[in-house]
């Protein structure tokens, strides 16, 4: 269940960040910023969902899936394929984000 929070929250932010990037960058018409805010709020809402004890604690592991997600983002979306070092980057992101949710802590 983690997981899939922190997927969709990082597909829910890409997706925002996206929209307004295309918005501004790329000359996407001004209604692409209705849909990417909306899909920033869900990401809000959806990392509420996180069984972390506290945001930050949330915010720093989810770190590790949105560097994930975005590095999926670039390879579908943007159609570049991450090399070895972002994979090396991402894998490292990871196994950081798993043990800050995963630690053993006591109460």
């Amino acid at each position: 269940m983690t997981l899939a929070v922190y997927l969709a929250a990082a597909l829910a932010e890409i997706a925002g960040c996206f929209a307004i990037w295309a918005w501004a960058r790329s000359g996407a018409p001004v209604w692409w910023l209705a849909p990417g805010i909306l899909s920033l709020a869900l990401f809000g809402w959806l990392l509420t969902l996180s069984p972390a004890g506290f945001a930050g604690r949330a915010y720093a592991a989810y770190g590790g899936v949105y560097i994930l997600a975005s590095l999926g983002w670039l390879w579908l979306v943007e159609r570049q394929a991450p090399d070895r070092w972002d994979i090396l980057g991402a894998a490292l992101c990871l196994a950081g984000a798993g043990v800050i949710l995963f630690a053993p802590r006591g109460a």
